[in-house]
């Protein structure tokens, strides 16, 4: 057991699905693993493991923001051994040309801050996606049938963003879409030698206005978690 995950030694698997919100992990689990067991559920933060295909697969819920996904990865990775780390998520679009529901693999990561300026201090260090997992997760995407960008996103510190400024000059230089926790998860794995990438499904659009009704969003993120698992297993 850490701080902050429950979870005894050896209930954790070497491969990790971390949505930001508990409940979608619980609804993830649920859907796509057999025998899910509840293993984490300190600070209502859940985590099911169980098996997808006869692999073993934990999916643990990150919360929200960079902080709070540094604390749980870190755990993953150093008290239980995880290796491969996809995050899967909502993202809003940048570009006119992703739509809502469309997948998104995040090639490159692009922040203002993450918890680990400390350490990289003058350096603008390039955090990014793991080759053969974006390959694998295009190749997944495309067997679908699922309209999917391969690209740069931006993490963002905030949700409510005063930054239109900003915003502009990533729209400009061909940033897909934003969201707020691919950035440190890519740091960490750099740091940690693991393999890790950002399977995120456009939820709603900077430019359009548009957006999923809520009771919409479960169904179109189906997708994204099977690619995130055909990703990891292939």
């Amino acid at each position: 057991m850490t701080i902050h995950i429950g979870a005894n030694s050896g209930e954790i698997a070497e491969t990790v699905l971390l949505p930001g919100d508990p409940y979608r992990a619980k609804w993830a689990a649920e859907t796509f693993l057999k025998d899910a067991k509840l293993v984490n559920e300190v600070r209502g933060m859940l985590g099911f493991t169980g098996t997808w295909n006869g692999h073993r697969v934990t999916i643990q819920g990150s919360g929200m923001g960079m902080p709070s996904l540094s604390i749980y990865v870190n755990e993953l990775i150093k008290d239980y051994g995880a290796k491969t780390l996809i995050r899967i998520g909502s993202t809003g679009g940048m570009q006119q040309k992703v739509a809502i529901r469309d997948v998104i693999l995040a090639q490159t990561a692009s922040n203002i801050s993450t918890p680990s300026r400390g350490i990289f201090k003058e350096v603008n260090f390039a955090p990014c996606a793991d080759f053969d997992l974006l390959h694998k997760a295009y190749h997944a995407a495309e067997a679908k049938g699922v309209t999917t960008h391969v690209g740069g996103i931006y993490s963002a510190d905030v949700f409510y963003d005063e930054r239109p400024d900003l915003n502009e000059e990533m729209t400009r230089h061909g940033i897909l879409a934003v969201e707020m926790e691919a950035a440190e998860l890519y740091n960490l794995a750099a740091r940690y030698q693991r393999r890790a990438l950002a399977v995120l499904t456009v939820s709603d659009h900077l430019i359009t206005g548009e957006a999923l009704p809520s009771e919409e969003r479960e169904k179109s993120f189906g997708d994204m978690v099977e690619i995130a698992l055909e990703a990891a297993f292939t």
